[in-house]
């Protein structure tokens, strides 16, 4: 019997082969791993137990691990949503269900996520229902989170440190955030600074603030006076989100400040990055004419290098703002009105690559180039992409190419994996020759796509064993019936699958029955004659002497 722990509560499930389960404690339905192997059950449960602590990178690193072992297991893929969108199940307090709450807002679609697309499909019928709804609440509470977000002002600068320590007192951390914070507001900047932005939110409103603040802001502050400080949690949370927007974003930065922390006692994450001693003299100063030059040296030089570039290609300044207001809109996911700009901006030049890609992301309903890799059906059919072809250069359009073939690629090898997923477990319960040779038919559909060409063969064989099987256990059925038509539908039977197990010794053994039968009547008749001819001679005797 195989022991999880709940996702929501963390109470004990105690599971007899089942893929979904009701918690005695919280009362939810949910999905369970298959897993068998003890260890990779204990994995799920470690990874779970993570999770719930809201540790998202270390349980998804285990998640990792366990779909190295088995990437079959459809509950690990979810797992892995849940971490990446930094899902946390809290009880309502109106109807006392567990509820998603989202801790790692994106604008993408967890709809569109590959692990979701892998749970579906490595998921039975049941497990499958329950994922899609799941995932379509996580999708609805997103999109609140995001039009929330954009209620909120942009900032210039995030410091993430930790409030409190594990006795609930504040940290020297929270008190040097504090000077910095003021130092930063009274030199113009606008700062996120939990303590004082977060002040009047309640906490089902923090994630929108903390969304808008993450990817609003160019410059982010690693507060910490200790190295456990750093890997807190929520402060990891915040610095691991703003280090995955950079690989996007060139024009963001992140800073670690330390003081009293040997430099190398910082994260690995941190490495790669020029991180300020808060103990040196004159830091604040050097920190300040730092993010003045990141923030409002970076935006006028990247202003005016729009400018020249639009210019130079012809395109005038107003041309240059729809072309802005399209690409801003597309962000915000409204797609109508992204389309809108666009088209006004071809009004004023037809042949403006820029506005003719807006389009065809509008149409596709994408928010920015990378992200049209997590389509789901290429895109080199539509007219828009045709008109873009028209007039782009040829780095784009190379790069289009590859992101179309991408696409196709990764769909035809969901394809074939499906396809295969599909005849391995028609070959796994198959027991019939019938049943095998469908497999086998479908493993010769995708004959160059892992092993499938070996297992039709094998296929091929077990429905070969699975075809005299069956005549071999019609033979023995025969046999038991104790007759001599019997035995000779027998014989038939049996000389079909010659050196088949023991068919030739029961061959020969209902040869033998068939002899023996008719030795019985042939004798059974000579009896009956003889018995028939002694009445005859009695009766004859009779009438002699009666005359």
């Amino acid at each position: 019997m195989a022991v999880f722990r709940c996702k929501m509560c963390g109470g004990t499930l105690e599971i007899n082969g089942e893929s979904t389960a009701v918690c005695e404690f919280c009362g939810t339905r949910q999905t369970l791993p298959t897993a068998k192997d003890e260890n990779l059950q204990g994995l799920f449960n470690r990874a779970n137990l993570l999770r719930m602590k809201s540790e998202f990178d270390k349980a998804e690193q285990i998640y990792e691990r366990i779909l190295q072992a088995d990437e079959g297991q459809a509950e690990a893929h979810w797992g892995l949503i849940l971490c990446k969108y930094g899902i946390e199940y809290v009880e309502d307090p109106v109807t006392f269900k567990r509820v998603p709450t989202c801790h790692r807002t994106s604008f993408d679609s967890v709809i569109s996520d590959e692990d979701y697309k892998a749970a579906l499909q490595y998921a039975d019928a049941i497990q499958r229902g329950i994922y899609e709804a799941e995932a379509a609440e996580i999708d609805r509470l997103q999109k609140e989170i995001l039009a929330l977000s954009q209620k909120e002002e942009p900032y210039d600068v995030f410091i993430c440190y930790k409030e409190t320590d594990a006795e609930g007192k504040r940290t020297q951390d929270s008190a040097i955030a504090n000077d910095i914070y003021h130092q930063l507001t009274q030199e113009g900047f606008k700062v996120f600074y939990s303590a004082i932005s977060l002040e009047d939110k309640l906490g089902s409103a923090y994630e929108p603030c903390i969304f808008a603040a993450l990817y609003s802001a160019k410059v982010m502050l690693v507060v910490g006076t200790k190295p456990e400080y750093f890997e807190a949690v929520w402060v990891k949370n915040e610095w691991g989100r703003f280090l995955k927007m950079m690989k996007n974003d060139r024009s963001k930065t992140l800073i670690p400040c330390y003081k009293d922390v040997d430099a190398y006692e910082l994260p690995e994450e941190f490495s790669h990055l020029q991180a300020q001693d808060m103990a040196k003299i004159g830091f604040i100063n050097d920190l300040v004419r730092g993010i003045k030059k990141l923030v409002r040296g970076d935006a006028r030089s990247v202003a005016v290098t729009q400018e020249n570039s639009a210019m130079s290609d012809g395109i005038g300044t107003n041309t240059s703002a729809l072309l802005e207001r399209g690409f801003l809109a597309l962000e915000d996911g409204e797609w109508k009105r992204a389309d809108e700009f666009f088209e006004q901006a071809l009004n004023q030049n037809a042949k403006l690559t820029q506005a003719y890609f807006g389009k065809l992301l509008a149409e596709l309903q994408v928010h920015k180039k990378e992200a049209m890799k997590d389509l789901e059906y290429p895109f080199d059919g539509r007219i828009s992409y045709q008109k873009v072809l028209r007039f782009a250069d040829d780095a784009l359009k190379a790069e289009l190419a590859e992101i179309n073939e991408y696409i196709k690629t990764r769909n035809e090898k969901a394809r074939l994996e499906g396809v295969y997923s599909k005849a391995a477990g028609e070959m796994k319960h198959a027991c019939t020759q019938k049943a095998f040779l469908d497999a086998a038919r479908l493993f010769d559909s995708i004959s160059q796509y892992k092993d499938s060409a070996e297992l039709a063969d094998k296929c091929r064989e077990m429905a070969e064993i699975a075809r005299k099987d069956a005549i071999y256990e019609a033979g023995v059925a025969k046999m038991r019936e104790d007759t001599s038509d019997c035995y000779n539908d027998a014989i038939n039977c049996f000389e079909r699958i010659p050196g088949w197990k023991d068919a030739d010794e029961k061959l020969l053994q209902c040869r033998k029955e068939i002899a023996e039968q008719e030795r019985f009547e042939r004798k059974s008749i000579t009896i009956a004659w003889l018995a028939l001819g002694g009445v005859i001679l009695a009766i004859i005797a009779c009438f002699a002497f009666i005359l």
